[in-house]
């Protein structure tokens, strides 16, 4: 699985980077069409390292938590650094102004500079804080959210002293909790005492304690206009919140890179098709070349 990972990961970025030429060229002339031989030919001219696609493929599985999948796809590929800084750039290219070994693939678009450039800033592997971190995330997602607070104090106390919007969204969750559950009094007690004085400084935090006691009004939370707050959505959403959080304080960037990565092949592939007809990437999970139609 990891090899066609890797693989599927590999033909995007060499999409990416042709499109990139194809977009520079396209600039001075009209709409021309380029065949299948013509665009293989040029995306196998297009080098990638195998070692900074594994260290992508890494920054993936380690960012999202997959810490079975990190630790076999570590033994496999050799790869013991990830790449957590992997600059998506649109104003300019870094590596430039600091005269860095850069590999970039630039892409002039009305004066924008489009730059993709895998510059590495790497981390060292520490599987066993995505453990813990999994266990904070899994105790959101579950609703035990004092466990989470204490799994979260326990690896960095800063973490939540720093970050009042992130206590309170934990806090928060912990009321609808108490709401799901049908324990209306208590919920009421835990809003007063703990959320109404956080509301009174923040008129934000304020906002959604309102939002959320509205559900208390509502036998049928289907006909509550913020019923929402009880779908597993909101819970999945705090717990990103917190990961994020986490990887912060551990000096990780909050979001994987090959995310980011795809986005920019698909908006890539849209400026092209207004200068081109080529063969596109239309099922990412595949990254198989589809001919124009």
């Amino acid at each position: 699985m990891s090899l066609f990972f890797s693989s599927t990961i590999d033909q995007a970025h060499r999409q990416l980077r042709e499109i990139q030429a194809q977009l520079q060229a396209a600039m001075a002339g009209s709409k021309k069409v380029i065949t299948r031989e013509e665009w293989e030919k040029k995306l196998s001219d297009v080098k990638i390292k195998k070692e900074d696609m594994n260290k992508l493929v890494m920054n993936f599985l380690v960012t999202e938590g997959y810490v079975d999948a990190a630790e076999k796809f570590r033994k496999e590929s050799g790869t013991e650094r990830i790449l957590f800084c992997f600059v998506i750039d649109v104003m300019f290219c870094l590596c430039s102004l600091f005269d860095l070994n850069c590999v970039c693939g630039i892409a002039m678009l009305g004066g924008v500079v489009v730059c993709v450039c895998p510059y590495e800033c790497l981390a060292d592997i520490d599987l066993a804080t995505i453990t813990e971190r999994m266990a904070v995330k899994k105790a959101v997602q579950c609703g035990n959210v004092e466990d989470a607070i204490d799994k979260v104090n326990d690896l960095n106390p800063e973490i939540l002293d720093t970050n009042p919007q992130l206590f309170f969204h934990l806090q928060q969750q912990r009321l609808i909790e108490l709401i799901r559950n049908g324990k209306v009094e208590e919920a009421l007690d835990f809003a007063q005492e703990e959320l109404a004085p956080r509301g009174e400084e923040n008129q934000s935090f304020l906002e959604e304690l309102e939002r959320t006691v509205a559900l208390l009004a509502f036998e049928d939370v289907s006909n509550c206009p913020v019923g929402e707050l009880l779908d597993i959505s909101q819970r999945l959403k705090t717990a990103s919140e917190v990961n994020a959080a986490i990887l912060s304080s551990q000096s990780h960037e909050k979001d994987p890179k090959l995310p980011s990565l795809l986005k920019m092949l698909i908006w890539a592939q849209n400026q092209l098709d207004e200068k081109a007809h080529y063969p596109r990437i239309n099922d990412l999970s595949t990254a198989k070349l589809e001919d124009p139609s």
